[in-house]
């Protein structure tokens, strides 16, 4: 006798969907990776509301597009399952509880910042920083470069940013058409980042049928273009005709948008980009703010791409008029999360209806394998660039016991799989003790 086939499993209310994304959204520690495991495990293994051919081909989507894959992909699921408003709850969840977490810490850090014992936790934060950034140069890297072409573009992105200062924007374009292109030229080499097969999950509530809703149209792509396009730019130009275009608001929403556009490869690809602007262009940040706020980041659930508004705080603090410092960073600080993540569900609900004609389409992989080969050397200028402000600062000696906990935090996430909660909170212990040894 044969096992009778599982139940299907019941399609989950919009109330029991909104509990899992709240929860979610405080629990998504551990950057994209840990965040996309996290997910795998509640919706494909434990609550069966995605099979998990269907969730692959979802997330092999969202790796195509500029920002944080992960709150993306939540974006999706959300849609597939209970229409546009689910994903929106989906998105909107992920970001919201990192967002206030991450704005009280930010307001501590700028009143209190000052203070030996803050600026002491910020010292060792900091080289753990460091060695956060390094392992994900070899994360990537690992997963990227897999031949001599793929060696090449690392190399050649890390020398155009790192010695010719070349925009990340740029980096990234030349980087898709080369992969693009070289696809015809060079068949196979450009064919790293594979498409997922994956067993098929029957009793899944979305499995690989056909859903109602996922009907593209081109009436629909112009209502979410028009919706999308009016909700994210018209808080930006509002800022812009009420403050004066020159005003920090107008500037960081204006800017932040335009990063938007160009994060492909998470936070740790735009950050360059982000350094290379608000720290020598605006001004907005001090080298040593950017790595404060990464360090920030890394404590809180969410993406953390949710680093770039703590650079709109602490830009927005800094020229506060016609407001109080605090309620301009306020200010800086959700112009800065709007611009970054309202694009995620533009991109989400204008592109999902498409993505079973871009499933089988190897010169889009190709591209694909070429920008994550770039963000590589990317990644790596990143890693050069902390390095050089953390352990060897202008000015001062090299600062040796930096070097120890950057390496000790590196051995430790490569060597013993340390996560980066426990390193964080070690590298700010030391530092504190550091300072009451008085070292």
């Amino acid at each position: 006798m044969t096992e009778p086939a599982p139940a299907p499993h019941p399609h989950p209310t919009f109330v029991e969907a909104f509990r899992f994304w709240l929860k979610l959204g405080f629990i998504s520690f551990g950057g994209p990776t840990g965040q996309i495991a996290i997910m795998h495990a509640e919706l494909v293994e434990k609550k069966r509301w995605i099979s998990e051919e269907r969730f692959l081909h979802a997330l092999n989507y969202c790796m195509l597009l500029p920002g944080p894959e992960a709150q993306q992909l939540a974006i999706y699921v959300g849609w597939l399952l209970h229409r546009t408003r689910g994903g929106i709850v989906a998105g909107a969840l992920f970001v919201l509880p990192s967002m206030f977490i991450l704005w009280g810490l930010s307001v501590v850090y700028v009143t209190w910042g000052n203070l030996a014992w803050i600026s002491a936790i910020f010292d060792g934060l900091k080289p753990a920083v460091l060695a956060i950034v390094l392992a994900a140069v070899i994360r990537i890297g690992q997963r990227a470069l897999k031949n001599e072409i793929m060696w090449s573009l690392a190399a050649l992105a890390f020398a155009a940013i790192f010695f010719l200062g070349a925009p990340f924007p740029l980096i990234i374009a030349a980087t898709a058409l080369i992969g693009f292109v070289g696809d015809k030229i060079l068949p196979g080499k450009f064919q790293v980042v594979k498409g997922h097969g994956g067993k098929k999950a029957p009793d899944s509530v979305i499995g690989e049928e056909a859903v109602a809703h996922a009907v593209p149209s081109f009436g629909r792509a112009l209502r979410v273009c028009a919706v999308c396009g009016v909700l994210w730019w018209m808080p930006i130009l509002l800022t812009g005709v009420l403050l004066g275009w020159d005003h920090v608001l107008f500037k960081q929403g204006l800017f932040f948008s335009k990063a938007a556009l160009v994060t492909f490869g998470g936070a740790y690809a735009v950050l360059p980009y982000v350094s290379q602007q608000a720290v020598e262009h605006y001004h907005w940040l001090a080298p040593g703010q950017m790595l404060d706020g990464l360090a920030l980041a890394e404590t809180t659930p969410g993406p953390l791409i949710m680093v770039l508004q703590f650079d709109g705080f602490v830009g927005a603090w800094k020229t506060p008029v016609p407001f109080s410092p605090l309620a301009s960073a306020t200010l800086g600080a959700l112009m800065t999360t709007w611009a970054t993540f309202l694009p995620c569900f533009l991109w989400i609900f204008l592109g999902a209806p498409y993505i079973e004609r871009l499933r089988d389409n190897q010169r889009l992989t190709a591209a694909l394998s070429a920008i994550t080969a770039s963000v590589v050397g990317v990644v790596l200028n990143l890693a050069v660039w902390f390095g050089l402000h953390v352990l060897t600062p202008i000015g001062s000696p090299v600062n040796w016991i930096g070097v120890a906990i950057a390496l000790v935090a590196f051995l430790g996430m490569q060597k013993w799989k340390w996560g980066v909660i426990p390193i964080v909170g070690g590298a700010a212990g030391l530092g504190l003790l550091r300072w009451a040894l008085g070292w």
